[in-house]
This record gives C-alpha cells, structure tokens and sequence, in this order.
C-alpha cells in the first residue's frame, strides 16, 4: 500500500498520473469523509468558503489531473492554517 507521502510527492511531480483511489485516499485522510460518493464525483465539506474546492471524479482509473491540483491547493491551504 502506498503512504500518503509517497502518493503526494507523485501528484507534485505529474498530476496526470495519479491513479483515483489514491487520490481517494489522501482526500479521506486530509479531509474526512466525503459529503457525497456513490455518484460519480465525491465531493469533499472544506473549513473554508470558497476555492479550493474538492471534488474529484474519475477519469477512467485515473483522477483528473486538474483535480489533482486542486486537492494540492487544499491540502496546502489547510497546512498554513494549522501553522498560522
């Protein structure tokens, strides 16, 4: 099973390689539960307004590299504000 780490260094280096239960899963740990699945997006609550959204869909089984870098944007912004 890959860490959470290692999945996160590889969507640094190529979005568009990310495979979309990985993504799945660093979402669920950096986020919780998604308020929506089952469809065809999970849709991820935000302590925020605003962008950085979350929401991510399939892309046959990779996740969209734009949503890739959404999810960094969120992970990043979520990071300053347990620092600051």
């Amino acid at each position: 099973m890959k860490q959470i780490e290692d999945i996160l260094a590889a969507a640094r280096e190529n979005p568009a390689n990310i495979r979309y239960a990985d993504l799945c899963r660093v979402c669920d740990y950096f986020f919780g539960k998604p308020r929506q699945k089952g469809t065809s997006h999970r849709i991820y609550k935000m302590v925020w307004q605003g962008d950085p959204r979350v929401n991510i869909q399939k892309k046959g089984n990779k996740a969209k590299p734009y949503q890739v870098r959404q999810v960094l944007a969120a992970i990043n912004r979520l990071e300053k504000m347990d620092v600051g």
